[in-house]
């Protein structure tokens, strides 16, 4: 019997991810079509000491969905069950890709509040991993969700919401695919809306000096720093009514631009940074010689979502908004002084705070730093030397991105790790929903 068509999963049942960071041989595969049958394979997990994990895009860089026994795909779990006008809540089935929620929206007059430059994940994978985007008024998708359906390994279908259990749902909302399988997802969302964008270089010391207080008067504001150069590129959206005029890329800007510069030149660079890692520098400096300035007007979510064709690992780290000059500069320090040479650029983002218990910005205003390696080039001793600068800061690893934190540090920086535990424990006493990742991170 043929497999389900899983991203990631090859004819002879071998599942990578995205990046080829994490690879398992499940036992099962399936994609259900509704709850009964969710119940019944996570019955039959939990009965036989076998394991589940659920699958969306595939996109974490960690091994999160990794497991020998049951790989499950949610991708029938697709669409809006129900719209609340009056209050703009949108109720989903957890498996919908990020890419269709604009379509799925836009006869509602709704769109999501914020997004990040990728869209290939599940809803449920998004939430799970505490996926964001960038700007001080918005949290990332978890923080947007007001209630949650969720199927416990016991069979149980359980509704979520703040009144509604409660410490299972503040559990759920940053999940790490740890304590059941997320059928239902209600989001709060807003009008639809345009962005504009403008894209600039400009010099990096600048930017950093001021980028504490223009995250403040931005709506959505991040920039890419291309390592051994002193040039920052700035990218600042700010938010219009529906009804402002487009004024979007047009095809071939896109073509030339996004695919062919983005993608197609900067993978052939990257390729011949690998091979020859002494010209990594002096590509740097001419690629952001190159940078051009660029603005256009489109609807929020495909201004929020850029391409990405070259293949690459990624950590990232949350800290605390006011450190990120001094944290930056410490990252700045370690990655020119590494043996390395680094050709993918930096990215830096922000987010307000929010009240979720495994969030990277729970309780506090957050900047983002992600730094980056080539898919084909060894990554293990450079992300060993960033992890050390972000650890002495007491920085939060993004769930979906590499890290090797443990429950005795993740226990340090968040302060509700304990309560997220008992919710787990109580909810998956056998460890069904665990693989050794998760054991390794939560100590289980």
């Amino acid at each position: 019997m043929r497999n389900p068509r899983i991203p990631g999963l090859s004819k002879s049942g071998t599942w990578r991810n995205w990046a080829s960071s994490a690879m398992a041989t499940p036992d099962t595969v399936a994609m259900p079509r509704d709850e009964a049958e969710v119940m019944e394979l996570l019955g039959a997990a939990n009965d036989t000491g076998s394991t589940l994990k659920v699958v969306g895009g595939a996109h974490s860089f960690t091994p999160l969905a990794a497991t020998s026994g049951t790989l499950l795909s949610l991708d029938h779990f697709s669409g809006i069950i129900r719209v609340d006008l009056p209050t703009n809540q949108v109720r989903f089935r957890a498996g919908t890709r990020l890419r269709d929620i604009g379509r799925l929206l836009e006869p509602y007059g709704l769109a999501l509040a914020n997004m990040g430059d990728i869209d290939h994940q599940s809803l449920a994978g998004a939430i799970n991993t505490s996926t964001h985007g960038t700007g001080l008024a918005f949290t990332g998708f978890s923080g947007a969700v007001t209630a949650l359906r969720i199927i416990l390994p016991d069979g149980e279908a359980r509704e979520c919401s703040p009144t509604l259990n409660p410490g299972l749902f503040q559990a759920a909302r940053v999940g790490l695919g740890a304590l059941g399988v997320l059928t239902e997802i209600t989001l709060q969302c807003v009008p639809r809306f345009k962005l504009h964008a403008r894209e600039e270089p400009e010099p990096l010391a600048g930017m950093l000096e001021s980028f504490v207080d223009r995250v403040v008067l931005s709506d959505h504001l991040e920039f890419y720093w291309f390592p051994y150069t002193d040039t920052a590129l700035a990218k600042t959206n700010m938010r219009l009514p529906d009804d402002a005029p487009l004024d979007p890329v047009p095809w071939h800007g896109r073509l030339i631009s996004d695919e062919l510069v983005g993608n197609a030149a900067f993978a052939a660079l990257c390729q011949v940074g690998a091979k020859i890692p002494a010209t990594v520098p002096p590509i740097n400096k001419l690629a952001a010689k190159a940078l051009a300035v660029r603005s256009y007007t489109d609807q929020s979510e495909r201004v929020f979502v850029a391409p990405r064709r070259v293949r690459f690992r990624e950590m990232e780290y949350s800290v605390e908004l006011a450190a990120l000059p001094e944290v930056f500069a410490a990252v700045r320090t370690a990655l020119e002084s590494h043996p390395q040479k680094i050709s993918f650029p930096l990215e830096v983002r922000a987010t307000g705070a929010d009240d979720t218990w495994l969030g990277t910005a729970s309780g506090r205003q957050s900047a983002y730093i992600a730094v980056h390696r080539y898919a084909g080039e060894p990554s293990r001793e450079f992300f060993q030397a960033m992890e050390q600068v972000f650890v002495h800061y007491g920085g939060r690893p993004h769930w979906g991105k590499l890290h090797t934190r443990d429950s005795s540090y993740l226990s340090s920086v968040y302060p509700r790790f304990d309560e997220f535990l008992a919710q787990r424990d109580a909810a998956d006493p056998q460890g069904t929903m665990l693989n050794e990742h998760l054991r390794h991170i939560l100590g289980r």
